[in-house]
């Protein structure tokens, strides 16, 4: 199975200043194509201590000169293996538009206001969802969740405020690389690269508006 990717040229000269204003550009088309479902949709990386990986999909919440920010459960196997190697990989595929981002950087845990600030914004089922799931644990059934969950239903109807969960709450990743990919026929695609640079002062031709300096790299495909 191949496909010919047919797109334009993406040069350095066409790229914003800095990896966060760029990727603001991108993920705004990739919103408003049709094509792409769920365009915050990323797939999440990381490594365990003995350097075993793992992945899952999760969906970005917001993003800004910070970083990139999503929410989990603190005790599920991403939660536990950030908290031993806070290093991750963010990767969104955005196949039908032949693009693809991946961000790298540490990764940290968000305050707790701004996790029950977003907590509330939670339809009323996944505030509940995120009591009656002890992520990444074995359960014996699908019927013992639903029926935790219906508990939790019972206790805390639609009317009633739900408490955020103490283990559960916001990671941002702070990115130190992010690479813009754009296919091309012949697999001669565009990878573009912002690197971070350490010691900078903030100013520069390459200094983004966050005070961080950024260089940009073209990789081979």
């Amino acid at each position: 199975m191949r496909e010919q990717y047919r797109t334009t040229e993406l040069s350095a000269a066409d790229l914003a200043p800095d990896p966060i204003a760029q990727f603001a550009r991108w993920f705004e088309e990739t919103a408003a194509s049709p094509a792409v479902h769920e365009p915050n949709a990323m797939i999440v990386s990381t490594a365990a201590p003995d350097g075993r990986p793992s992945s899952r999909t999760v969906l970005l919440k917001h993003y800004d000169r910070g970083g990139f920010v999503f929410f989990t459960n603190y005790a599920s196997r991403k939660g536990v293996e950030l908290a031993a190697n806070p290093y991750a990989s963010l990767l969104f595929p955005w196949h039908p538009l032949a693009r693809q981002v991946v961000v790298t950087g540490r990764a940290e845990r968000v305050g707790r206001d701004e996790t029950v600030a977003y907590f509330r914004t939670r339809p009323h089922g996944s505030q509940l969802g995120a009591w009656a799931s002890p992520q990444s644990s074995v359960i014996a059934s699908r019927a013992e969740l639903l029926a935790r969950y219906e508990e939790l239903a019972a206790r805390y109807p639609a009317d009633a405020q739900v408490p955020v969960p103490p283990e559960w709450g916001g990671i941002r990743v702070v990115p130190d690389a992010v690479e813009f990919w754009q296919g091309h026929e012949n697999r001669l695609h565009d990878r573009l690269r912002y690197v971070r640079e350490d010691g900078g002062d903030g100013g520069g031709a390459g200094a983004g508006e966050g005070g961080a300096v950024w260089r940009l790299e073209r990789l081979a495909p």
